[in-house]
């Protein structure tokens, strides 16, 4: 990915873009992005929140110290690589939880959509890529 990607720190202070009892409609939202990456807090529930990311190519390798993160796909093919094991691939419909403290980066195929539900804030910890892949 050639853009600047968020540092760990604008990741987490990103706030919510919409309120409690707000009616959001996803797809015209994920429609309103041109960038090859935005990955945006839409909601907060709780002490959690909902992202939205769109975007192509692939992300940094890190982790989450202190959350899980679930990762649903609406649109288009998300690959999700882990530093321990196979990959996962996921087609539109199709979710998948990534364990607090585990390695892994994603990579889209084409524009991808997907929301992901995390704790609000959460730590993010870049890595160096595992075994040396790029």
């Amino acid at each position: 990915m050639s853009q600047e990607l968020p540092s760990a720190e604008q990741y987490a202070a990103e706030r919510a873009g919409f309120p409690a009892r707000a009616v959001v409609d996803l797809q015209a939202l994920q429609r309103s992005v041109h960038e090859r990456y935005r990955n945006q807090v839409v909601v907060d529930v709780n002490d959690s929140c909902l992202r939205m990311s769109v975007f192509e190519g692939e992300y940094r390798w890190h982790l989450h110290p202190g959350t899980d993160e679930l990762f649903l796909v609406v649109e288009g093919e998300l690959h999700i690589e882990f530093a321990d094991r196979p990959e996962a691939v996921l087609d539109a419909w199709q979710c998948l939880v990534v364990p607090a403290g585990t390695v892994h980066r994603t990579r889209a195929v084409g524009r991808t959509v997907n929301v992901t539900f995390e704790r609000q804030g959460a730590q993010t910890r870049f890595v160096d890529p595992p075994g040396g892949v790029q």
